[in-house]
């Protein structure tokens, strides 16, 4: 089966908005999923489906992060073009976001055929699920983060890039690995969750942009040809829903609780694993 219908829009919309900001892997969750509901993962209309959600969790971003994003800008705005600041913080804060989205970016394009292998691979994903599984297992006996923006060493904000290129591979979460290595780094829970979401939308976007590449090829009539309303639905269901994950998330990060999903993602990755037998 390869048409898209109302109902799996929707239930990949939920799975999308869930997993693309809870630290369980929505790559991974998608794939399986995809699997199990008889799509063709190639399909054109699901391609852009994918692409349609994921701007879909972008706006979430934006939603949730609104207020802190528009004084950050406002910040910045101050320090380049206002009168000079003893403390740019803003500035700094910048350059260790394009610090930590280079090697994302490298680690995405010279190594995204490898990955999209391992997309199709339930071992693939099964194993990616138990690597974000002890991750978030390590934050509960991690001591808890007092670094503040001044003590955010260039070389924490690459390791942190280098996290994120890690998740694209299925069954590894981008926010747990982002979040888990700004934790190990010793930086403060909310910072480590804003710094996380920070960086995630260059990611998205660059994403999107590759996906868009490879459909390319898609003529004029085959996007007239799409199925407009399944999409559409599937896409507000992505962005409603993830911004209460989202929330949820953050309230994790603030009170330590990472660690409460290792179990789900152990036997997710079980479950993946002979599911696919």
């Amino acid at each position: 089966m390869n048409e898209l219908n109302y109902l799996n829009a929707v239930l990949l919309g939920i799975v999308q908005g869930l997993t693309e900001f809870l630290p369980i892997s929505s790559s991974g969750h998608l794939a399986m999923t995809q699997k199990f509901m008889g799509l063709d993962a190639t399909n054109q209309q699901l391609l852009f489906f994918d692409i349609l959600m994921h701007l879909g969790t972008l706006i979430a971003v934006g939603y949730v992060f609104a207020p802190p994003m528009n004084l950050f800008l406002r910040r910045l705005h101050k320090e380049i073009l206002g009168p000079p600041v003893r403390n740019k913080f803003a500035c700094r804060l910048t350059m260790l976001a394009i610090i930590a989205v280079i090697p994302t970016g490298i680690i995405g394009v010279g190594f995204k055929d490898e990955f999209e292998k391992a997309f199709g691979s339930a071992t693939g994903i099964s194993i990616g699920l138990v690597i974000t599984g002890v991750l978030l297992a390590l934050t509960a006996v991690v001591p808890r983060g007092k670094r503040g923006w001044k003590k955010f060493a260039w070389w924490q904000a690459l390791l942190i890039g280098i996290a994120q290129g890690a998740a694209i591979m299925p069954g590894i979460s981008r926010s747990g690995s982002t979040i888990c290595m700004a934790s190990f780094c010793g930086i403060k829970r909310q910072w480590a969750a804003q710094f996380s979401f920070l960086i995630v939308a260059p990611v998205i976007v660059g994403a999107a942009i590759l996906q868009i590449k490879d459909l390319a090829t898609m003529s004029h009539m085959d996007l007239s040809s799409l199925s407009w309303g399944p999409l559409i639905a599937g896409t507000v269901v992505a962005t409603i829903v993830g911004v209460m994950s989202l929330r949820v998330l953050l309230s994790l990060v603030r009170n330590a609780r990472l660690h409460l999903f290792t179990p789900y993602c152990w036997m997710m990755a079980i479950i993946f694993f002979f599911a696919s037998r």
